[in-house]
């Protein structure tokens, strides 16, 4: 299929032969627990991906990124969702690093990042109901030095918590007047008190690591704090909306990845009318248009509050458009393909996974109406 192989051509160039070695394992083993698929993505280079080169990256495009994120996830679902996380974490220290509230101590990390291929999680909230996706888990408090913190709370689910090497979380610190202002923390994986424990228990995606990091009584200095604030109207600041906008284009690109996998394999045994495999790919190619006109939105520089706004409608929008794909697919390949092997069962199961992802759809929608009325979007 011509953009799913695009999109393959663009991942050799930049992390050439992890396709190679992901196809040498079936995708059963792949997507299961302790899955060889994240040290493969490691081992090839795969972390320098997005980082710019002048922090010694690999430098891909936003545009780039996401067709590797697809070519990932037609091979390996969970490591395209696992990888995202790694991916809108250092896209927003790389924009810490070019932005004024730089302490410079992001670009000695994103050159870390690239010279010992380490991985970074993202702890940031979602996934509790009745409870803001920006919400912290965690809690700091002064250490007896008055010059660090100690931080206490938990990130369920948090993908690559087995292979992490750094943590980035959002966290409530005290403020002189007793109240609380969020903030964002890097904790390295071997800090005393950062522990992995078992939480993800489905079959779909288990090979993205997604258990649970507690953090009990871990110490953090001022440089590993960056301070983030939410607008007169209640809005993110520049830091987390440029996260935002990186992980929705990302993590939509992943199960365009999954429903590309399924629309494939119905164009290669030409399976159906052509016609109706003409509406397939259409459908499919639908979703791919709205993420690269993300990627390109990002690339011109567009990555304040209204583009959070457009970035979210196409993530929405190529939601729906994934979900006809497979459903599309599934039928077209028929029943014999859906019994006779687990992938096709395996592939329409975990494509699922992307309506689950924050902001959920009706959270969203007053946000959006107020949005579309002028008003700056609000998803505290």
């Amino acid at each position: 299929m011509r953009a799913l192989d695009a999109a393959r051509d663009t991942c050799e160039r930049y992390v050439p032969g992890l396709l190679d070695a992901l196809a040498e394992h079936p995708l059963d083993t792949l997507e299961r627990p302790a899955s060889p698929a994240v040290e493969l993505f490691r081992t090839h280079g795969g972390p320098a991906l997005v980082i710019p080169k002048t922090y010694s990256g690999l430098g891909a495009s936003p545009l780039e990124a996401v067709q590797v994120t697809r070519a990932l996830a037609a091979a390996s679902p969970s490591l395209a969702v696992a990888t995202t996380m790694h991916h809108f974490s250092v896209a927003t220290l790389f924009s810490l690093a070019d932005s004024l509230q730089s302490g410079g101590v992001e670009w000695a990390l994103l050159e870390g990042i690239v010279e010992q291929n380490l991985l970074v999680a993202s702890g940031f909230a979602e996934g509790r109901p009745g409870r803001g996706i920006l919400e912290p888990t965690m809690e700091a408090r002064r250490d007896d030095s008055g010059k660090g913190y100690l931080v206490n709370g938990s990130k369920k689910p948090c993908s690559l918590s087995s292979s992490m090497d750094l943590l980035t979380a959002s966290v409530a610190l005290p403020g002189p007047d007793g109240t609380s202002e969020t903030a964002v923390l890097l904790v390295p994986r071997q800090a005393e008190g950062v522990t992995v424990h078992p939480f993800w228990s489905s079959w779909a995606l288990a090979g993205a690591e997604s258990d649970e990091i507690r953090l009990t009584d871990v110490a953090v200095d001022e440089q590993q704090v960056m301070r983030t604030e939410l607008g007169e109207s209640g809005e993110l600041d520049e830091l987390q909306t440029v996260g935002f906008v990186w992980f929705e284009m990302l993590i939509s690109a992943s199960y365009l990845g999954i429903a590309s996998a399924l629309a494939e394999r119905v164009t290669d045994a030409g399976r159906g009318a052509v016609s109706e495999r003409a509406r397939l790919v259409t459908r499919l190619e639908t979703a791919t248009l709205l993420l690269e006109g993300v990627a390109r939105m990002i690339q011109d520089g567009e990555t304040g509050n209204a583009a959070l706004g457009k970035a979210l409608v196409a993530r929405y929008g190529a939601q729906d458009a994934i979900g006809d794909t497979v459903r599309g697919a599934v039928e077209l390949l028929g029943g014999m393909a859906f019994i006779g092997g687990g992938d096709v069962g395996y592939l329409a199961a975990a494509s699922h996974g992307l309506s689950f992802h924050p902001p959920s759809r009706a959270g969203f929608a007053e946000p959006f109406v107020e949005h579309v009325g002028g008003k700056p979007l609000r998803l505290a």
